[in-house]
């Protein structure tokens, strides 16, 4: 994986990746947007996705790829890996070069993920409120 200037695009985003992470980020973000109305967003130097606020984030590191979400915490029933980490309920799940996730996991995690933002709000807003 290059480290340099963050992207300017999410397209530049995974162009610059190499080797495992960047497969795995390229089936993740396909299966994402298959799985909803999403706009995405490079921010805070990575892909994010955005229903009614931020849903989901995914960040290629070194080691790991990272598969975010804003409300994860409500998610752990659908994927047991999901790992509570920060505010705004978050919960990620960690990836490393030997691990799977299968497409219908990523659409059926992202389709919760969404209608829990548009049942809640935005969960950033929502979290400034309390």
């Amino acid at each position: 994986m290059k480290k340099s200037v963050p992207a300017e695009s999410p397209d530049a985003y995974v162009a610059a990746l190499m080797g495992w992470q960047k497969t795995l980020v390229e089936i993740l973000r396909r299966h994402t947007l298959a799985a909803g109305e999403l706009e995405e967003k490079i921010k805070w130097g990575h892909l994010v996705y955005f229903s009614n606020g931020p849903v989901l984030l995914i960040r290629a590191e070194e080691s790991r790829v990272l598969f975010g979400f804003w409300r994860g915490k409500r998610l752990q029933d659908l994927d047991e890996r999901l790992k509570p980490s920060g505010k705004y309920e978050m919960a990620n799940i960690v990836l490393v070069e030997s691990d799977k996730i299968s497409p219908a996991r990523v659409k059926k995690l992202v389709k919760a993920a969404i209608k829990l933002n548009h049942e809640f709000g935005d969960p950033t807003a929502a979290a400034k409120s309390s």
